[in-house]
This record gives C-alpha cells, structure tokens and sequence, in this order.
C-alpha cells in the first residue's frame, strides 16, 4: 500500500499541474492555482517524509500533515471551481482524488493514534 500511496499522490500532484496549466491565466486564478499547487504537491511529499518518521509520534505528526494538506487543496479546489464556471469535468475528477486521499490519510491518522494508544 505504500508504494501504492506514493505512486497515487505523485499522480495526483501531476494531475493538478496540469490542470492548472490549462485553467484561463488571469489574477485570481494565479494567486488560487499557485496555492493549489502548493497544497496538492505537499500531499506526496509530506507522505514520503512520514514514512522515513524515526518514530511512531513522528509519523503520526507528519501523516497528520498530509492530511490538513489534502483537505486544504480541496478548498482550493472548491474555489476554483465556484470562481470559474466554465471548466472541464477534469476539476471533478481532481475535487473526487483529493476528497479520496483526504479519507485515506485521516483513517491512517486515526489507525496510527489508535494503535499508539494500545501499544503504550
């Protein structure tokens, strides 16, 4: 599953930049997709950390990243979206990942705390 993760969020970050890439350039979108950018890229590379964690309160703080991360590209997503609305169901599929990843990284954040517990 790991690797899996690691392929996915990678995916998921070239798949906003490309987006992004192709969204009408003007200065609200600018300031929106380098903060979307931002977020959805930080997803991968803050899970990539958390699986070096040197410990298991380590990991717990780094997944715990990812997560807000996930949610906030999803905000950003959300704002893309309801500011232009003339885009490609692209936007969909990319709000339907990052919702997706978002639920995977808060029940790993919820496993991790909760196997903590019963390991302590």
């Amino acid at each position: 599953m790991k690797t899996n993760l690691i392929d996915r969020t990678k995916k998921f970050s070239l798949d906003v930049i490309s987006f992004v890439n192709k969204i009408e350039k003007n200065n609200t979108n600018k300031i929106l997709s380098s903060q979307l950018v931002r977020a959805a890229t930080s997803i991968g590379a803050n899970y990539r950390a958390a699986l070096r964690a040197k410990s298991k309160a380590d990991f717990i703080y780094k997944i715990k990243i990812v997560e807000e991360e996930a949610d906030e590209t999803i905000y950003w997503l959300e704002l893309i979206k309801e500011t232009n609305m003339i885009l490609n169901a692209n936007i969909d599929f990319i709000l339907q990942e990052a919702n997706e990843l978002t639920a995977i990284f808060s029940q790993i954040s919820i496993t991790s705390k909760i196997n903590k517990k019963f390991k302590s």
